[in-house]
């Protein structure tokens, strides 16, 4: 803190304004959520605050929302985040954040100016032989312009035209006042007992902050390109932009411009005499090859990332994938591999067991999970809707889809599931490029294309994945598994875990958990209210409002006992 009489920096107020900002908005939902989740249900409210959920969520979303397209840096990547969070966040939240981009104005292109020429220690006018003034792209933490190079440079790389990313100034003091915001919010939460036991709030903002930090980081963006041009070099059909080392530093990067169709630009395939069925194979295949073969990852490869870019011959089969933006990659260490072999052999057998032992080996589910509701419905998921591809699932009744949805996503979020970053960035990968794949074909069939790379994981050097019969598979996996479920359940018989379930007992401890809590409110409705009777001559205000606020345990006492 500044001394009396000193005048803090203008740059510092504002981190502290901002601070201060993101710290009321975090406390005010907290609250809300503390009153609605926590309060009301132990006072025999819970139908109340359960009644308004969805709509006070997504007011909290929307608000959010508005609040990180005012504020830019950091918070629009938190939103991002979040909408990506399906295992820790209901689909309420979610849904109103996903379509959140990074809808932000460009800099000021004189601070743009300053910036790439204290980088890279040249005047814009000597690094380039020309430089556009307009962006082509802002985004929260950087933006893009079109650019030239000198004539000598031009010759030594072999290309003329590039594109020029520049890190808006001060970007690294935002990322730091918001890091800081976010990491005192995930300690609040680590506090809470319903929230520690489902997330580990400040893991997950720790898992946020490595990657945001990457992000800012251009030489390391540069690196990934290479090393992803590298993983293709021998592929015809995918290609990277070359960097420009020479005008790249941390915070400015230069590519070679690779700007072509947009992969969702079906028209205008078309139009380049290009197949849209095909692209759409080729890019399943790449991204296949990536994960399984490279084990190194695009893991944001939504429209605007991805190019189709014609060849010089015009023929319709000369075309090639031309990936972009590399700040977000993922990465397939030994565990997920591992892990990912059993994910796919249990998929495959349709065995639910199997599947959530993977999931546990995943880490994607705590040891100590009660798996059996999940188990259900895994079975049910893939008795009904295993193997169909996209074609198949839009021919479903769209309400038996909505109606399995809400049972299973109710599953899902009533079991402690975090997933890691980048089994996370496995999924959001996967999920981005079917939604572009089933959009150039409608057919298109993710389980085909992944089965060949699949293989790789499975057994390499052996092609016998469809050789085994589903059935075979599963009762080979039961067998090999019940030596160690054995094992299990003596063990948790040991440490007293083992639960029986009767009916009877559970409505008896029903109706005990109700009489003990409507006692409780019973006394907490006594002292209110002879608080509020010996107050109210000495300080009126005060002795009315507990005599008021008694009202609310006195409800529960008379109303908590009706019912079944």
């Amino acid at each position: 803190m500044p001394s009396s009489g000193t005048t803090e920096p203008p740059a510092l107020q504002q981190h502290r304004a901002r601070y201060r900002r993101i710290m009321r908005f975090a406390t005010r939902v907290l609250v809300q959520a503390w009153w609605f989740e926590l309060v009301l249900p132990r006072f025999g409210l819970a139908r109340f605050a359960a009644r308004g959920r969805i709509p006070r969520l997504q007011k909290v979303a929307r608000r959010f929302h508005g609040l990180a397209i005012e504020l830019g840096g950091l918070m629009i990547k938190v939103g991002q985040f979040m909408s990506s969070r399906l295992d820790v966040l209901p689909p309420e939240i979610t849904r109103e954040l996903e379509g959140l981009q990074d809808e932000v104005a460009p800099e000021a292109f004189e601070r743009i100016r300053a910036q790439a020429e204290a980088e890279l220690g040249l005047s814009l006018s000597d690094a380039f032989a020309s430089f556009d003034p307009v962006a082509i792209a802002a985004a929260s933490l950087g933006q893009a312009h079109r650019a030239t190079l000198s004539e000598g440079l031009a010759a030594d790389l072999g290309f003329t035209d590039v594109v020029v990313k520049v890190q808006r100034p001060g970007i690294e003091s935002i990322v730091e006042v918001d890091l800081a915001a976010l990491r005192r919010v995930s300690r609040w939460l680590a506090r809470v007992r319903i929230v520690s036991s489902r997330v580990d709030a400040p893991a997950l903002v720790e898992e946020f902050a490595a990657t945001s930090l990457e992000e800012i980081d251009y030489l390391h963006e540069g690196a990934n390109a290479e090393r992803f041009e590298a993983d293709f070099a021998g592929d015809a059909r995918v290609a990277a932009p070359t960097v420009v080392w020479e005008r790249t530093t941390l915070r400015v990067l230069t590519l070679s411009d690779v700007t072509a169709i947009k992969i969702s630009d079906v028209a205008g395939l078309t139009a380049a005499g290009i197949n849209p069925a095909e692209v759409a194979q080729e890019l399943a295949r790449a991204t296949f090859q990536q994960i399984f073969v490279a084990g190194f990852f695009h893991a944001d490869p939504h429209p605007g990332n991805i190019f189709v870019t014609p060849g010089a011959t015009g023929e319709p089969g000369d075309w090639r994938l031309t990936y972009i933006d590399f700040g977000m990659m993922g990465e397939i260490t030994d565990t997920l591999r591992a892990g990912l072999r059993d994910f796919i052999l249990a998929v495959v057998a349709r065995d639910s067991r199997a599947l959530v032992a993977s999931l546990e080996r995943l880490e994607v589910l705590l040891p100590s999970t009660e798996t059996d509701e999940l188990e259900r419905a895994m079975s049910a998921l893939f008795d009904r809707f295993g193997g169909m591809g996209v074609a198949e699932l839009q021919r479903v009744d769209p309400r038996e889809l909505e109606v399995f949805a809400a049972r299973f996503g109710e599953t899902i979020r009533s079991l402690p599931f975090q997933l890691p970053e980048n089994f996370l960035l496995l999924i959001r990968t996967i999920s981005l490029i079917s939604g572009v794949t089933s959009a150039l074909n409608r057919d298109f069939n993710m389980w085909d294309a992944v089965e060949p790379f699949a293989r790789t994981v499975l057994n390499p050097g052996t092609g016998a994945l469809r050789e085994f019969g589903q059935q075979a598979v599963s009762f080979a996996s039961t067998l090999a598994r019940l030596p160690r479920r054995v094992d299990e359940l003596a063990a948790r018989v040991e440490r007293g875990q083992v639960a029986v379930r009767t009916p009877e007992l559970d409505r008896r401890m029903r109706l005990l958990q109700r009489a003990v809590s409507r006692v409780a409110s019973a006394v907490v409705f006594s002292a209110l209210l002879i608080a509020g009777v010996l107050l109210r001559p000495t300080d009126e205000v005060l002795g009315w409002v507990l005599m008021g606020a008694s009202v609310v345990p006195l409800l529960h006492v008379v109303l908590g006992g009706r019912g079944r």
